[in-house]
């Protein structure tokens, strides 16, 4: 008879658990995409809750990213990109290729391009992108809207093409517009106020289900006290 009883129980109080923590999983992604709505190439997490959440718990909680163009402000830097278009740039770091819709590049004394963490920068052919020409000026370096990046040459007055920014969409396939503005940072693609109002009502179930795991686990102690009597 006692073990009937827990088992009836029992489940009520396991999905409450399950529920508080799906909803704790929810409020952390809220969370990083308010704090990440200042971050120049982030891009907006999309909470995805599978059928049977309430047996799954946070295993049912995944994501997806929101890969609309976010908010794009004016840089007085050359070097400084972004795409106005859906894609991402190809960037070669130590663990591979990677891709990011952070544009803040910048050259070093050899006339490579990388990223500000050090990445090396990527052309639609897959090789490094390099200036043939060191310039004086940053504002010698031309970048148009297809990601064709030229330098000028100062002695014979005319531009020499380094490349071809490799703009590619998630699976690898080439972007063949990508929209590439110059002395751009893309910001993110999150909406504050769609953020604080998710953020708000996932706290309220919350303590909802609180309120309910309190209640059956006050009833189930009375219950196995009325037996042990």
């Amino acid at each position: 008879m006692i073990n009937g009883t827990i088992h009836y129980t029992e489940p009520g109080i396991v999905q409450n658990i399950r529920a508080m923590r799906r909803q704790a999983i929810l409020m952390g992604i809220a969370n990083e995409n308010i704090t990440g709505f200042d971050k120049i190439g982030y891009q907006r997490k999309i909470p995805v809750i599978s059928s049977f959440a309430e047996f799954l718990g946070e295993d049912a909680v995944s994501t997806t990213t929101d890969n609309s163009v976010g908010r794009l402000g004016l840089t007085s830097n050359p070097l400084d990109c972004a795409l106005a278009e859906k894609g991402y740039f190809q960037v070669l770091t130590k663990d591979g290729i990677r891709l990011t819709r952070d544009g803040r590049f910048k050259m070093n004394k050899d006339g490579e391009i990388s990223t500000l963490d050090g990445a090396k920068v990527l052309t639609n052919m897959g090789t490094p992108l390099v200036l043939p020409i060191i310039p004086d000026r940053l504002e010698d370096i031309s970048i148009d809207l297809d990601g064709a990046v030229r330098v000028l040459n100062t002695r014979t007055r005319k531009f020499e093409t380094a490349g071809i920014l490799s703009v590619v969409t998630p699976d690898g396939t080439a972007v063949l517009h990508p929209n590439v503005r110059q002395y751009y940072n893309e910001y993110s693609n999150v909406n504050l106020q769609t953020e604080f109002l998710e953020a708000m009502l996932y706290p309220k179930t919350f303590d909802a289900n609180m309120q309910l795991y309190q209640i059956q686990n006050s009833n189930l102690q009375k219950l196995i006290s009325s037996l042990s009597a």
